[in-house]
């Protein structure tokens, strides 16, 4: 139960993370979507999952 409780946790905080950036990257142009795999990435790896999405989206798309 205890381990639910922390994925959960880290869950809800990596959508937050993802949204609150969406809401400053939207003036740029350079927003990263929230679905299973960005949200995953960041929950599991955190802020770096979050940089290397970015970085994804300036040199790929």
């Amino acid at each position: 139960m205890k381990n639910i409780k922390i994925i959960v946790r880290n869950v809800v905080l990596a959508a937050f993370i993802l949204y609150g950036y969406n809401l400053i990257a939207v003036n740029f142009n350079m927003m990263v979507p929230v679905n299973f795999i960005t949200l995953g990435s960041v929950t599991f790896l955190g802020a770096p999952a979050l940089v290397a999405l970015v970085l994804f989206k300036i040199i790929i798309l």
